[in-house]
């Protein structure tokens, strides 16, 4: 604030929670986030209001699909352990949608709380001693930074795994269901030159994903001796071998 800037772009709802409270008149553009609305960081979607647009790397039904995805995988899948970083505000809004998501197909969910890198190994060693038959984290930037150890505890226990984002794919992950991250970082410029150009924030959409990718990484499938039907194979967007 010190420094006057013309713009703010800020990363993780954290960060962009941190730079409303900082401001109400410099413009704010948050890079991919979780639930903007639910979080308080705008009015709406459509009309944002105030200071701030951006992006929501989160849609409806995301989290359900991913469930729903890892039980096609896994026919037998009736528990299934979510790692969530609860103290992230879009942690509960996930974790919710799954459990909603799990009662109809007959699964049962363990959560576990994850909040420091020291949790995860605990965390994982916990679902496979509870019988666990699958593993998906939600998409608090906390696990993306970690993704590869996830990835190799979660390898190690021989659990199927379903991610957010393609990131832990491939570091070696299972499958991944989520918008492609890439296109959504780009599109932060986009918004930054509209309001540079005088746009107003309160008058530019929240954007939502609209491009979804679901990845397999067939390597990691053979460690865990799981066959992928072919019917799933034939719905993903890239297949890792």
């Amino acid at each position: 604030m010190r420094l006057n800037p013309a713009i703010i772009v800020a990363y993780t709802t954290p960060g962009s929670l941190a730079a409303k409270k900082a401001t109400s008149t410099i413009p704010i553009v948050t890079g991919p986030i979780g639930d903007p609305v639910a979080t308080g960081i705008v009015a709406s979607l459509a009309r944002p209001g105030g200071n701030i647009t951006g992006q929501s790397i989160m849609a409806p039904d995301l989290s359900s699909k991913r469930l729903q995805l890892l039980k096609e995988v896994v026919p037998t899948l009736s528990l299934v352990t979510v790692l969530s970083h609860l103290t992230d505000p879009i942690g509960p809004l996930q974790v919710q949608e799954l459990e909603q998501a799990a009662r109809p197909m007959g699964v049962r969910l363990q959560i576990q709380r994850v909040a420091t890198t020291d949790d995860l190994s605990a965390a994982i060693d916990a679902a496979a001693q509870g019988g666990a038959q699958g593993l998906l984290t939600t998409i608090e930037s906390f696990f993306i930074v970690h993704r590869a150890r996830i990835a190799e505890l979660a390898a190690i226990h021989r659990l199927p795994t379903m991610f957010p984002v393609r990131d832990f794919v491939d570091s070696g992950g299972l499958m991944s269901y989520g918008p492609n991250t890439l296109s959504l970082y780009r599109y932060t410029s986009v918004q930054v030159d509209k309001i540079l150009k005088g746009a107003k924030p309160a008058d530019l959409p929240v954007e939502q994903p609209t491009k979804i990718e679901f990845i397999i990484n067939l390597k990691a499938a053979k460690a865990l001796s799981l066959p992928i039907p072919p019917s799933i194979l034939a719905r993903a967007d890239e297949v890792i071998e």
